[in-house]
């Protein structure tokens, strides 16, 4: 195991729905209904060229249905690692500063898809007018994805990531359980599937599975990111064959079936032979049986917003990210707008 992984991860943090919330009431009457249960001030979209209006005085740019299409404009791409503590650093955020961070995207009409999604330029659950954002979850940890037992059943934490975004949506039209998220299922320091033992925020190893397992079935996207974090750019192919593929091994054997589309490369490094990043095998040492890989995306760890699967310069092997660090979500928001730059959605997505 890369022991200069389980020290970062003790410190902190490792480096790197289909079910829906029922559908609230408007109560304001400049809205307009969006196709997704949700609503949004009846004004045009900053970054359409016309002039943005606020919500609630907060300052945020809002879009609606009205604003022109933007199909080959910037996609943000969040990350996020340890959601936990009191105080922002770089791999850990606070509880209440990822909830802010849902609310200035939410404010400013966007609306979250996975990353499968926007390879697939399915942007149906973005209304027209609107914009995606995709959330993106690396390393497992149990900050993201907690259980609580009361009485012999398990509930989901809700100030982990996952119960803090179903608390978000349920007062927040149209923001479904569209996100991705980058395991580990052998990480140190309890990143392995969301914690595998009581000193991770109370876990139990059996839980992990049903924890995957509910993600897909919810509409979130499973991503690969190694098994135990490993910094591809430092070892020979056959061991970075061997973490790729174990690791999705793990996703499959908690989802049998699951089709892996995306891989995050932990710190944004890639192994020498890049293309082994997105596709390759791994032969099993005590059964002989070949496990094969084959991605669809590969995410960067930083670079600023992703450009469009429209953009002729879309390269789905090296899509950008914005590392949810201080307050840089809120101001890379502000600058597709100030930019006008952002991607909005049309009526056809």
């Amino acid at each position: 195991m890369d022991r200069r992984f389980v020290a970062l991860v003790l410190l902190g943090a490792a480096a790197c729905s289909k079910g829906e919330a029922p559908a609230a009431k408007a109560a304001d009457s400049g809205i307009t209904r969006d196709s997704a249960g949700g609503s949004v001030p009846a004004s045009a979209a900053a970054g359409s060229g016309a002039t943005p209006s606020t919500v609630a005085g907060s300052g945020a740019a809002t879009t609606s249905a009205s604003a022109p299409a933007n199909l080959q404009g910037r996609i943000p791409v969040l990350e996020y690692h340890v959601i936990a503590g009191d105080k922002n650093s770089a791999y850990t955020r606070t509880a209440a500063s990822y909830r802010a961070d849902m609310e200035e995207a939410y404010k400013r009409g966007y609306r979250p898809i996975t990353i499968a999604q926007m390879l697939d330029k399915d942007f149906s659950d973005v209304p027209a007018g609107m914009s995606p954002v995709v959330f993106v979850f690396d390393d497992a940890s149990d900050s993201q994805f907690r259980y609580l037992e009361q009485n012999g059943k398990l509930e989901i934490d809700p100030t982990s990531a996952v119960g803090i975004w179903l608390d978000f949506a349920k007062t927040h039209p149209g923001w479904k359980n569209r996100g991705t998220f980058c395991m580990l299922n052998g990480g140190a320091a309890g990143h392995n599937f969301f914690g595998d033992g009581p000193k991770w925020g109370g876990q139990k190893r059996e839980w992990r599975f049903q924890k995957v397992k509910w993600l897909a079935d919810q509409g979130f996207e499973l991503c690969d990111h190694t098994l135990w974090h490993m910094q591809l750019s430092k070892y020979p192919d056959a061991a970075v064959q061997e973490q790729i593929a174990r690791n999705a091994m793990g996703i499959d054997s908690a989802v049998p079936g699951y089709k892996v589309r995306t891989i995050a490369l932990p710190y944004g490094l890639w192994p020498k032979n890049r293309p082994l990043a997105w596709q390759g095998s791994w032969t099993d040492p005590k059964t002989g049986k070949t496990h094969s890989y084959k991605f669809d995306a590969v995410l960067e760890v930083s670079g600023g917003p992703a450009r469009s699967p429209y953009d002729p310069a879309f390269n789905a092997k090296s899509i950008n990210r914005i590392e949810a660090v201080g307050d840089d979500p809120r101001k890379q928001l502000a600058r597709l707008d100030s930019t006008k730059t952002r991607f909005v959605a049309g009526a056809g997505k």
